[in-house]
């Protein structure tokens, strides 16, 4: 088993005022040229917005997105639509950017903060015609296993969203003092595990909240906790 860990304190971070972000990867402002992308994955940010606030149109193209709302509420629109549509805290969004999209993202609320994460995902191929979706997954579905989000669509799994890419974004929510396997989909792939909060340890590797490390090289490992703990874990093609 290799790792590469990444400490919550090393991430990138920019104020913006309205916008406070954590990059775990090279984004915008921040470049560290040993942390570019996870194979494919190349984004993961962690983003708190202001109320009523949030990006303006602008474009993407070749590009797998994925945005989990923590809290607050999220509008998105597009040009394939041109519709506000609210994704709420236990939905999650998929965009396939493909041949080329532009799309907004605000902050649906006048008085709460929005919390969220983005994911940005290489796909199998490029010039892929743009797409989106949505979906809500219950949370007592994820209590001490596994409960996927999103995976490729060449997967049997019917009740994930899917993407272009063979890749498996999941979240798990482990009591205190449990164990939990993770079986990983192929030797050729690897885990980013992030911490939303909690307290764990993979392999010795202890991850206090927001802390992440990436897994390669091995077929399998195991988590186990000290605290309740919430885990985000993103597999994808190295």
């Amino acid at each position: 088993m290799k790792k590469i860990i990444h400490t919550a304190v090393t991430r990138g971070n920019a104020n913006h005022g309205w916008l406070q972000a954590n990059h775990s990867f090279s984004f915008a402002n921040f470049y560290d040229p040993n942390r570019t992308q996870f194979g494919a994955l190349r984004v993961l940010n962690d983003d708190l917005i202001a109320p009523s606030m949030g990006f303006g149109k602008h474009p993407h193209n070749d590009m797998e997105i994925i945005t989990i709302p923590l809290s607050g509420v999220l509008k998105h629109k597009d040009n394939m639509a041109n519709d506000w549509i609210p994704v709420l805290p236990g939905e999650v969004q998929v965009m396939s950017a493909g041949t080329g999209v532009q799309h907004s993202e605000i902050n649906g609320s006048a008085k709460e903060h929005l919390s969220l994460f983005q994911i940005w995902i290489i796909p199998e191929k490029n010039g892929l015609a743009p797409r989106y979706d949505q979906k809500e997954f219950n949370q007592n579905e994820r209590k001490n296993k596994l409960q996927v989000l999103v995976s490729s669509f060449n997967s049997d799994d019917e009740n994930s969203l899917k993407i272009h890419q063979d890749a498996q974004i999941s979240r798990i929510d482990l009591d205190e003092n449990e164990t939990f396997n993770y079986q990983l989909k192929s030797k050729n792939h690897g885990v980013y595990v992030l911490n939303i909060f909690g307290d764990f340890e993979i392999d010795t590797t202890k991850l206090l909240p927001r802390d992440a490390v990436g897994i390669y090289d091995t077929d399998r490992f195991e988590i186990k906790t000290t605290s309740e703990s919430q885990l985000l874990l993103i597999e994808v093609p190295m």
